[in-house]
């Protein structure tokens, strides 16, 4: 049984990522992002030195928030979690304009 708060969408997008590394030198990318839902998703192809706990902007199309780091792999996967005052910028309400298709295969009803 699937114990998420939120629905998660099985898709993969392409996003830009940027924001400053352990090292404190900055740092922007284009990654993939998965397992999206309003609040979180999964970065997919993370070359910075990033970390748990540190904070970065993430940009979808004309969309940006800040998300907080939850877990990184050596791998180069991140689960992010969207800071509380930032908008969802991934669309899971799906309004009209959101640059999302209109149909998704839904997995994780939490």
């Amino acid at each position: 049984m699937d114990r998420r708060r939120e629905r998660r969408l099985n898709l993969e997008l392409s996003v830009r990522i940027w924001g400053v590394d352990r090292m404190a030198r900055p740092f922007a990318e284009i990654v993939r992002v998965h397992n999206i839902s309003n609040h979180g998703a999964v970065l997919i192809g993370v070359r910075s030195k990033v970390q748990a706990g540190e904070v970065l902007d993430v940009q979808l199309g004309g969309s940006r928030a800040q998300f907080r780091i939850v877990w990184m792999s050596l791998s180069g996967e991140a689960g992010i979690q969207a800071l509380e005052c930032e908008p969802p910028i991934f669309g899971m309400g799906m309004s009209t304009g959101s640059g999302l298709p209109e149909v998704f295969d839904m997995v994780g009803t939490g």
